[in-house]
């Protein structure tokens, strides 16, 4: 019987944790030899005195690190197999750097690991890669490994993989161990008994692997990943005949009404469990394949799905599942108990599939809706690697569910050309059903309410300077005015998970909610004049909402599109000079081209020193450039080259000057007594500290500069649409992330001086 009261969903997520841990046992029983342990000798510590502590202690692999390798090109090296190395480094973090030295002898090489930073830490880091994308030297002879060849020596299965290193599990640090050749023959000696023979498209732009001969998913994984996942989905079965005896032993009805059908017995219970059991093995997939690697910074297995796409991955990492680090079941599975206990037990909840274009769903309701994104992410596509491990798992339950081989992609609205024959063809596809879906939302929504729609889809430059506009977004918008709609707001959400990998690119950190309503069927017309000056009147007003808001930089621009089209779409037309309809396209030009505007004409809050260092900014960034150029510049400023130095923001000698980085600038720096305190200052110091040593730091010089420091706020965002649009990716990531912050350091600034006040009473 059962012993205790739970509340709400906490009984189903124990035992989710229980009957997983169950499996996580039953595995390790029966496949447990796959991963062996490893044995530190006094040999070992002789070369790496930072080995001693661990002299005869058998330590838990927490991953093989592998590469890829195909035969060296040169024909007196033919039969030896080199490595497709991005890297050679281990481990960069402070402190604990580690990397592995291959050592060469006549025609054969080893890998030796070796910890603290390399002598030669560029080429450590680069490993055999020359550039971006499949172009590699052989290690022997330096030849260049051409893409070309890579792939052939692939598509012909010629490509194979060789042990770089082992990571193991020390006293609370990553131990990294040289290969050896039993760990490489106890991978080698896994047998799969099934492997997922499906297919993957053939669109390059979300998956690569086909180029290099892994065609199937099946190639994704090593033959000791298959036998892992397949023991886990075979155990989910297993379980639940398990959990059903179970459930009939503590009082359950031993009925045969299944979950699908809405049972409340014991085999609907177990069922129930072994959902989530389901689920926790494609999160293991994600964690256990060869798409999987290393990362060097967290010291960590990182996902497949590092963003939505099915790259290549020349050094992969082949994490345990039994250990107690990143990749294994047991972290895999806490997710969804975590999940579990949050969800409202007691509420009951409805889903349906349906095609938004003919659905009833929305007759007379409120909707809020999350379209795709023109051609931005292949979901479907994509989804079928996490569905060919749920259907092995689940499909005994849900039959209906699984009825198909992969995933169903015909009815799929997105822009994708190799469904249909071309880009233009897909675009067709696109703007025909989005028309037709938002066309049938007006029609059915509640009249009272708005339609809100989430749209988290970046802009980019476009071609023959049209200016920043997108596709995806011109046609959707396209769709959603041929519908009927008017944008009359915008609501940015922050939704996106900006964290860990995503904290090292210009990712989106909101969803754009557009507030649709229907467009009024007497709406006026307007000139292209009217409106642009009703953009050049509102739009810098949205702009201040938003940035007092905090919105990240990265986000501004999407947002922007919100107050803009609400503007363009108030309209029944806006005609051009030949009375001829104005496009979406243009509109969404003219949309940033204001925001642009009303970014550059902040710059006149700022001081004559900041003003000089944006321009030199926009034109040089941090590189070096001619004295005599900065000094006219300096001129058109107000101010002077010397007294920029004296300002401590600019380097000048040898006829040369430069603008200071951040991590240049003086860690001692007080701007009260700072005689000559400018604007860009401040940006780069918060920058500094915020890097250095986080929020804390950040707020406490906010608290120091007082009401001024708002003005950095507006110099970040004015900073990050210059680098951006220069594609300095690196400052932008920087002054991104000084604005992401910003809500977060003025609390604790506000924080940490109520509490001086409190001290001084």
């Amino acid at each position: 019987m059962i012993d205790r009261d739970w509340r709400g969903a906490q009984g189903l997520a124990e035992d989710v944790r229980r009957y997983g841990k169950w499996m996580r046992d039953e595995a390790e029983k029966r496949i447990g030899g796959l991963y062996p342990r490893i044995a530190v000798t006094g040999e070992m510590a002789r070369e790496r005195p930072d080995l001693r502590s661990y002299v005869g202690r058998d330590l838990t692999v927490i991953a093989w690190l592998w590469a890829r390798t195909v035969p060296s090109p040169n024909p007196a090296f033919g039969d030896v197999e080199v490595p497709l190395a991005s890297t050679f480094m281990l481990s960069t973090k402070k402190g604990k750097e580690a990397y592995v030295e291959p050592v060469i002898r006549d025609h054969e090489y080893r890998f030796d690991v070796r910890a603290g930073p390399p002598p030669a830490r560029a080429a450590a880091r680069k490993g055999t890669k020359l550039s971006r994308g499949a172009n590699f030297r052989c290690l022997l002879s330096g030849a260049p490994l051409a893409p070309a060849y890579i792939k052939s020596e692939g598509r012909a299965g010629r490509m194979g993989a060789r042990l770089m290193a082992i990571v193991a599990q020390g006293d609370r640090e990553r131990v990294y161990l040289n290969p050896t050749d039993d760990h490489a023959e106890t991978a080698q000696r896994a047998r799969p008994t099934w492997r997922p023979d499906l297919s993957q498209p053939k669109n390059p732009r979300w998956f690569s692997p086909p180029d290099y001969g892994l065609s199937t998913f099946g190639d994704l994984f090593t033959p000791r990943q298959l036998v892992a996942l397949t023991t886990f989905s075979d155990l989910v079965g297993e379980a639940t005949q398990q959990i059903r005896r179970d459930a009939v032993a503590a009082g359950l009805a031993d009925d045969d009404v299944p979950l699908r059908d809405g049972g409340l017995g014991a085999r609907a219970y177990a069922e129930a469990v072994a959902l989530y059991l389901g689920i926790t093995v494609s999160r293991l997939a994600n964690r256990q394949a060869t798409l999987c690697f290393w990362d060097r910074m967290r010291e960590g297995v990182q996902q497949v799905f590092a963003r939505q796409a099915l790259p290549m991955v020349w050094d992969y990492c082949e994490g345990n599942p039994f250990s107690a680090s990143s990749g294994n079941w047991v972290v895999q599975l806490k997710f969804p108990a975590k999940m579990i206990e949050a969800a409202p037990a007691m509420i009951p909840g409805h889903a349906e599939q349906a095609d938004a274009r003919v659905s009833t769903l929305a007759f007379s309701r409120v909707v809020s809706t999350d379209p795709p994104y023109y051609d931005n992410i292949g979901y479907a596509d994509l989804s079928d690697f996490f569905y060919i491990w749920l259907r092995r798992s689940l499909k005994p339950l849900f039959p209906g569910l699984f009825a198909t081989l992969a995933v169903p992609k015909a009815g799929e609205l997105v822009a994708t050309p190799y469904r249909h024959g071309n880009k233009e063809a897909a675009e067709g596809f696109f703007l025909e059903g989005m028309t037709k879906a938002t066309r049938h939302l007006a029609e059915q929504a509640h009249p009272s309410f708005p339609v809100t729609i989430y749209y988290a889809f970046k802009q980019s430059e476009g071609k023959g300077g049209a200016g920043v506009v997108s596709t995806g977004w011109e046609t959707f918008l396209d769709g959603a005015m041929r519908s009927g709609f008017a944008i009359t707001g915008t609501w940015p959400i922050r939704t996106e998970n900006v964290a860990a990998l995503k904290k090292n690119v210009a990712a989106l950190a909101s969803s754009i909610v557009l507030v649709c309503r229907r467009r009024p069927t007497n709406a006026p017309l307007a000139t292209r004049r009217e409106f642009l000056t009703a953009l050049r009147s509102e739009l810098p007003q949205a702009l201040d909402l938003l940035q007092s808001g905090n919105i990240a930089p990265v986000d501004l621009a999407q947002a922007a599109i919100g107050p803009g089209m609400a503007v363009y779409t108030r309209y029944g037309k806006v005609l051009d000079a030949n009375g001829q309809p104005m496009k979406v396209r243009e509109a969404l030009a003219m949309i940033n081209q204001i925001l642009d505007e009303s970014l550059a004409e902040q710059e006149g809050d700022f001081d004559a020193d900041t003003r000089w260092a944006l321009a030199w900014f926009e034109e040089r960034g941090f590189e070096e450039g001619e004295f005599g150029v900065a000094e006219m510049l300096s001129k058109a400023k107000n101010t002077s080259v010397q007294g920029l130095v004296q300002a401590g923001i600019l380097e000048s000698r040898a006829g040369k000057v430069r603008l200071l980085r951040p991590s240049e600038l003086p860690a001692e720096w007080d701007p009260s007594t700072d005689i000559r305190l400018t604007t860009w200052e401040m940006v780069h110091h918060l920058i500094r500290l915020l890097e250095s040593d986080g929020e804390v730091a950040a707020a406490g010089l906010v608290r120091h500069l007082g009401s001024v420091a708002d003005v950095a706020r507006d110099l970040a965002y004015r900073l990050f649409s210059i680098a951006e649009r220069k594609k300095r990716a690196t400052e932008a990531l920087q002054y991104n992330g000084l604005v992401g912050s910003w809500a977060e350091i003025r609390r604790m600034a506000g924080t940490e001086a109520a509490a001086e006040q409190t001290e001084l009473l």
